[in-house]
C-alpha cells in the first residue's frame, strides 16, 4: 500500500505519496498548490530520484513540494 501525507497552511498545500520504482526502490509524486491574490496555483511532479524505502521518498517528497512552496511565496518561481 503506498504511502501518503501532506502540510499545509491557510494559503497553500503539499501532497506526497509514493510509487514503486521502475527499477526497484521507491518514488514520490508530489502535488503543491497555492492560493494567492493572483490566483490558484497547482502544480504536479514526480521526483527523479529513486529511494530505497517508502519513508525515504515521501520525506523527500514534502520536503521537495515545500521547497517549491517557499520559493513561489518568496517570488522566485513565475510559474
Amino acid at each position: 500500500m503506498p504511502l501518503a501525507a501532506n502540510a499545509h497552511d491557510r494559503e497553500w498545500s503539499v501532497d506526497a505519496s509514493t510509487c514503486a520504482g521502475p527499477a526497484g526502490g521507491y518514488r514520490a509524486m508530489v502535488r503543491v498548490a497555492h492560493n494567492c491574490g493572483n490566483g490558484a496555483f497547482e502544480y504536479e511532479f514526480r521526483l527523479s530520484g529513486t529511494f530505497p524505502t517508502e519513508r525515504e521518498a515521501l520525506l523527500e517528497g514534502l520536503r521537495e513540494g515545500t521547497t517549491w512552496i517557499e520559493l513561489k511565496i518568496a517570488g522566485v518561481l513565475h510559474v
